[in-house]
């Protein structure tokens, strides 16, 4: 996919080195440090690591841009080698389960996995129930089955983290993991209700950092 990133890294410098990077969200934590893009031959052992092929707007991204640093929220987790593994790094990157990256992500429409859970007890019915029933709820809450298919690319603090959709019916969309709120999973959307790719989301925090950098 032929994407052109020739602006992003001169934007993001010229925001990294404006006065007041604490007015806008994450910029103390990035700095605004871009790490250097892979190879044409890291992309493809990263590739066959994972048993997929990225989505080609993400795909663009680490080729052309970056593997990871100034970007949404905290910042795009970067992509490192350990122990002759790629890994992405970050509060919240251990979520991606590269075993299970080819499984179909399944939705489309935001779901929260804690909506068919009984009613929480009241005081009266006790401390053992109410233990019994916290724990079922992380159970079915934190179920690694719900983020099957999707790379976890940032967090924005408390547990809140944002993914990319690799397989299924959503590919290449954004998805939030706000299940550290009860809020569940839903997907990002532009000021006009759709879905954000890759580029949209990546660019959106662009543009809006410059807005609050004036």
């Amino acid at each position: 996919m032929e994407i052109d990133w020739s602006d992003v890294r001169p934007r993001v410098a010229a925001l990294a080195a404006r006065p007041g990077l604490d007015r806008a969200f994450g910029w103390r934590w990035h700095e605004g440090l871009l790490e250097p893009p892979l190879t044409d031959a890291e992309l493809t052992g990263l590739e066959a690591q994972l048993g997929i092929e990225l989505p080609g707007e993400y795909r663009s991204f680490l080729r052309e841009v970056s593997r990871g640093g100034a970007g949404p929220a905290y910042g795009l987790f970067p992509l490192r080698r350990v122990a002759d593994r790629w890994e992405w790094e970050g509060d919240g990157a251990s979520i991606t389960d590269q075993e299970r990256l080819a499984e179909p992500f399944p939705h489309t429409e935001a779901f929260n996995p804690v909506d068919g859970l009984p009613e929480q007890p009241d005081e009266e019915e006790g401390e053992e129930a109410e233990d019994a029933w916290w724990e079922l709820h992380d159970r079915v809450s934190f179920s690694p089955a719900h983020s099957v298919g999707l790379i976890y690319l940032c967090h924005q603090g408390c547990a809140l983290r944002e993914a990319l959709v690799v397989s299924g019916p959503a590919r290449g969309q954004m998805w939030a993991d706000d299940r550290a709120d009860d809020s569940g999973f839903y997907p990002l959307t532009d000021d006009e209700g759709k879905p954000l790719t890759f580029t949209g989301w990546y660019r959106k925090w662009l543009t809006e950092s410059e807005q609050q950098l004036t």
